[in-house]
Protein backbone atom coordinates (compact mmCIF):
# COMPACT_ATOMS: atom_id res chain seq x y z
CA UNK A 1 0.00 0.00 0.00
CA UNK A 2 1.45 3.19 -1.01
CA UNK A 3 2.47 6.05 1.51
CA UNK A 4 0.33 8.95 1.89
CA UNK A 5 1.74 12.04 1.48
CA UNK A 6 2.64 13.94 4.35
CA UNK A 7 0.47 17.02 5.23
CA UNK A 8 1.58 21.10 4.48
CA UNK A 9 2.31 22.60 7.65
CA UNK A 10 -0.16 24.44 9.49
CA UNK A 11 -0.54 28.39 8.27
CA UNK A 12 1.17 30.26 11.24
CA UNK A 13 -0.06 33.87 11.94
CA UNK A 14 -0.29 36.80 10.05
CA UNK A 15 2.90 39.21 10.03
CA UNK A 16 2.37 42.41 12.35
CA UNK A 17 3.72 44.21 9.90
CA UNK A 18 1.18 43.24 7.36
CA UNK A 19 -2.31 43.49 9.30
CA UNK A 20 -0.78 47.12 10.04
CA UNK A 21 0.09 48.29 6.52
CA UNK A 22 -3.36 47.00 5.46
CA UNK A 23 -5.18 48.77 8.30
CA UNK A 24 -3.08 51.99 7.60
CA UNK A 25 -4.06 52.13 3.83
CA UNK A 26 -7.98 51.79 4.83
CA UNK A 27 -7.35 54.26 6.82
CA UNK A 28 -6.30 56.64 4.47
CA UNK A 29 -8.46 55.94 1.68
CA UNK A 30 -11.24 56.74 4.49
CA UNK A 31 -9.75 59.80 5.33
CA UNK A 32 -9.60 60.85 1.63
CA UNK A 33 -13.44 60.31 1.41
CA UNK A 34 -14.56 62.10 3.93
CA UNK A 35 -11.83 65.21 2.86
CA UNK A 36 -13.57 64.82 -0.62
CA UNK A 37 -16.76 64.99 0.94
CA UNK A 38 -15.94 67.86 3.49
CA UNK A 39 -14.56 69.78 0.25
CA UNK A 40 -17.59 69.29 -1.86
CA UNK A 41 -19.68 70.63 0.89
CA UNK A 42 -17.54 73.59 1.70
CA UNK A 43 -17.92 74.71 -2.16
CA UNK A 44 -21.81 74.06 -2.31
CA UNK A 45 -21.76 76.80 0.51
CA UNK A 46 -19.84 78.86 -0.93
CA UNK A 47 -21.62 79.43 -3.84
CA UNK A 48 -25.21 78.86 -1.97
CA UNK A 49 -26.20 82.45 -2.44
CA UNK A 50 -25.17 82.50 -6.21
CA UNK A 51 -27.58 78.98 -7.01
CA UNK A 52 -30.50 81.02 -4.87
CA UNK A 53 -30.14 84.13 -6.79
CA UNK A 54 -30.13 82.50 -10.23
CA UNK A 55 -32.82 79.92 -9.30
CA UNK A 56 -34.55 83.01 -7.97
CA UNK A 57 -34.22 84.93 -11.16
CA UNK A 58 -35.13 82.24 -13.41
CA UNK A 59 -38.44 81.35 -11.51
CA UNK A 60 -39.38 84.49 -9.76
CA UNK A 61 -39.35 82.80 -6.27
CA UNK A 62 -39.75 84.93 -3.39
CA UNK A 63 -40.54 88.03 -5.28
CA UNK A 64 -37.57 88.23 -7.72
CA UNK A 65 -38.23 89.88 -10.91
CA UNK A 66 -37.14 88.18 -14.39
CA UNK A 67 -34.97 89.22 -16.79
CA UNK A 68 -36.78 89.19 -20.26
CA UNK A 69 -34.81 90.02 -24.09
CA UNK A 70 -38.55 90.61 -25.23
CA UNK A 71 -42.11 91.66 -24.44
CA UNK A 72 -44.67 89.10 -25.07
CA UNK A 73 -46.89 89.62 -28.57
CA UNK A 74 -50.11 90.09 -26.78
CA UNK A 75 -51.56 92.82 -24.85
CA UNK A 76 -54.18 92.19 -22.47
CA UNK A 77 -57.28 94.98 -21.99
CA UNK A 78 -56.86 93.47 -17.79
CA UNK A 79 -55.09 96.15 -15.80
CA UNK A 80 -52.86 96.36 -12.83
CA UNK A 81 -51.42 98.99 -10.41
CA UNK A 82 -47.82 99.05 -10.47
CA UNK A 83 -46.33 101.20 -7.55
CA UNK A 84 -42.66 101.84 -7.03
CA UNK A 85 -41.12 101.63 -3.55
CA UNK A 86 -37.30 102.87 -3.37
CA UNK A 87 -34.73 102.18 -0.29
CA UNK A 88 -30.64 102.69 0.29
CA UNK A 89 -28.89 101.01 2.44
CA UNK A 90 -25.28 102.30 3.25
CA UNK A 91 -24.81 104.29 0.74
CA UNK A 92 -25.37 108.33 0.31
CA UNK A 93 -27.73 108.61 -1.98
CA UNK A 94 -31.28 110.34 -2.36
CA UNK A 95 -33.27 108.00 -4.67
CA UNK A 96 -36.87 107.99 -5.60
CA UNK A 97 -39.16 106.94 -8.76
CA UNK A 98 -39.98 109.79 -10.72
CA UNK A 99 -43.83 108.37 -10.63
CA UNK A 100 -45.28 107.00 -7.22
CA UNK A 101 -47.54 104.41 -9.38
CA UNK A 102 -48.68 103.49 -13.05
CA UNK A 103 -51.54 101.68 -14.56
CA UNK A 104 -50.76 99.12 -16.72
CA UNK A 105 -52.00 97.03 -19.47
CA UNK A 106 -50.90 93.42 -18.80
CA UNK A 107 -48.31 92.43 -22.13
CA UNK A 108 -47.61 96.13 -22.36
CA UNK A 109 -43.94 97.44 -22.22
CA UNK A 110 -43.80 100.33 -19.87
CA UNK A 111 -41.36 102.86 -18.88
CA UNK A 112 -40.79 104.45 -15.33
CA UNK A 113 -37.93 106.14 -14.23
CA UNK A 114 -35.82 106.85 -10.98
CA UNK A 115 -33.66 109.51 -9.66
CA UNK A 116 -30.56 109.48 -7.62
CA UNK A 117 -28.09 112.06 -6.21
CA UNK A 118 -25.47 111.36 -4.73
CA UNK A 119 -24.88 113.35 -1.60
CA UNK A 120 -21.90 112.86 -0.68
CA UNK A 121 -18.03 115.09 -1.96
CA UNK A 122 -16.43 111.41 -3.57
CA UNK A 123 -17.57 109.07 -5.87
CA UNK A 124 -19.73 106.45 -4.97
CA UNK A 125 -20.40 103.11 -6.47
CA UNK A 126 -23.62 101.35 -5.70
CA UNK A 127 -26.05 98.40 -7.13
CA UNK A 128 -29.85 98.12 -6.71
CA UNK A 129 -31.28 95.21 -5.63
CA UNK A 130 -35.03 94.52 -6.44
CA UNK A 131 -37.77 92.09 -5.35
CA UNK A 132 -41.74 92.72 -6.05
CA UNK A 133 -44.78 92.04 -3.76
CA UNK A 134 -47.11 89.60 -3.84
CA UNK A 135 -44.40 87.60 -4.23
CA UNK A 136 -46.77 85.17 -6.83
CA UNK A 137 -45.82 88.02 -9.25
CA UNK A 138 -42.90 87.53 -9.12
CA UNK A 139 -42.67 85.15 -12.08
CA UNK A 140 -44.96 87.22 -14.26
CA UNK A 141 -43.27 90.58 -13.59
CA UNK A 142 -40.20 90.94 -16.15
CA UNK A 143 -37.75 93.54 -17.08
CA UNK A 144 -36.10 94.77 -20.46
CA UNK A 145 -33.79 97.31 -19.39
CA UNK A 146 -33.15 98.82 -15.68
CA UNK A 147 -29.86 100.37 -13.85
CA UNK A 148 -30.42 97.20 -11.79
CA UNK A 149 -28.61 94.49 -14.07
CA UNK A 150 -25.23 96.86 -13.21
CA UNK A 151 -23.52 98.31 -10.73
CA UNK A 152 -23.84 102.65 -10.91
CA UNK A 153 -21.40 104.88 -10.24
CA UNK A 154 -22.46 108.84 -9.67
CA UNK A 155 -19.41 111.78 -8.96
CA UNK A 156 -19.83 113.57 -6.21
CA UNK A 157 -22.79 115.94 -6.06
CA UNK A 158 -24.42 114.20 -9.41
CA UNK A 159 -27.95 113.49 -9.83
CA UNK A 160 -28.86 110.81 -12.42
CA UNK A 161 -32.34 109.20 -13.85
CA UNK A 162 -32.64 105.96 -14.34
CA UNK A 163 -34.65 104.41 -16.75
CA UNK A 164 -36.42 100.91 -16.33
CA UNK A 165 -38.61 98.98 -19.03
CA UNK A 166 -40.73 95.98 -17.33
CA UNK A 167 -43.63 94.25 -18.40
CA UNK A 168 -46.40 92.39 -16.33
CA UNK A 169 -47.11 88.95 -18.38
CA UNK A 170 -50.45 88.70 -19.46
CA UNK A 171 -50.89 84.85 -17.15
CA UNK A 172 -50.87 87.43 -14.32
CA UNK A 173 -54.94 87.29 -14.79
CA UNK A 174 -55.18 84.03 -15.23
CA UNK A 175 -53.69 82.69 -12.46
CA UNK A 176 -55.87 82.13 -9.07
CA UNK A 177 -52.90 83.25 -6.61
CA UNK A 178 -52.66 86.48 -8.63
CA UNK A 179 -56.02 87.65 -11.07
CA UNK A 180 -57.45 89.12 -8.06
CA UNK A 181 -54.64 91.44 -6.95
CA UNK A 182 -54.91 95.07 -7.84
CA UNK A 183 -51.90 96.04 -7.71
CA UNK A 184 -48.04 95.06 -7.54
CA UNK A 185 -45.15 97.09 -5.46
CA UNK A 186 -41.99 97.32 -7.24
CA UNK A 187 -39.08 97.91 -4.79
CA UNK A 188 -35.46 98.75 -4.92
CA UNK A 189 -32.37 99.55 -2.41
CA UNK A 190 -29.40 100.65 -3.38
CA UNK A 191 -26.39 99.16 -1.51
CA UNK A 192 -22.48 99.39 -2.03
CA UNK A 193 -21.28 97.66 -4.77
CA UNK A 194 -18.69 94.90 -4.28
CA UNK A 195 -16.51 96.07 -6.83
CA UNK A 196 -16.86 99.66 -5.85
CA UNK A 197 -14.93 102.29 -8.30
CA UNK A 198 -14.94 99.90 -11.33
CA UNK A 199 -17.58 101.39 -12.83
CA UNK A 200 -17.34 104.81 -14.92
CA UNK A 201 -19.73 107.64 -13.48
CA UNK A 202 -23.10 107.39 -15.00
CA UNK A 203 -23.08 109.29 -18.63
CA UNK A 204 -25.40 111.77 -19.82
CA UNK A 205 -28.05 110.25 -22.15
CA UNK A 206 -31.09 111.65 -23.70
CA UNK A 207 -34.25 111.53 -22.18
CA UNK A 208 -37.22 109.26 -23.67
CA UNK A 209 -39.60 111.14 -25.63
CA UNK A 210 -43.97 109.91 -25.08
CA UNK A 211 -43.75 107.86 -28.14
CA UNK A 212 -40.80 105.91 -26.46
CA UNK A 213 -42.88 105.25 -23.35
CA UNK A 214 -44.82 103.42 -25.62
CA UNK A 215 -42.47 100.88 -26.88
CA UNK A 216 -39.65 99.12 -25.03
CA UNK A 217 -36.48 99.66 -26.73
CA UNK A 218 -33.57 97.60 -27.76
CA UNK A 219 -31.99 95.51 -24.92
CA UNK A 220 -28.46 97.56 -24.31
CA UNK A 221 -26.10 98.97 -21.36
CA UNK A 222 -28.07 101.62 -19.50
CA UNK A 223 -27.15 104.75 -18.08
CA UNK A 224 -28.27 107.37 -16.06
CA UNK A 225 -29.12 111.22 -17.53
CA UNK A 226 -26.72 113.29 -15.55
CA UNK A 227 -28.47 116.47 -14.04
CA UNK A 228 -26.57 119.31 -12.11
CA UNK A 229 -27.78 121.29 -9.35
CA UNK A 230 -31.18 119.03 -9.39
Amino acid sequence: MAASPPEPPPEGPASPTGTRSAGARANQRVVLVCLSVLAVMVGLVAEAPTFYRAFCAATGFNGAVKRAAYAPSQVSAQTVVVKFDTNVNGVPFQFQPEQASQTVHLGASNLAFFRVKNTSDHPVTARALFNVVPEAAGQYFSKLECFCFSDQTLAPGQTAEFPVVYYVDPRFGQDRDTRYEPDITLSYTFFPATDAGKAAPAQTKPQATASQTRAAPAAGPLGGTAKAGL
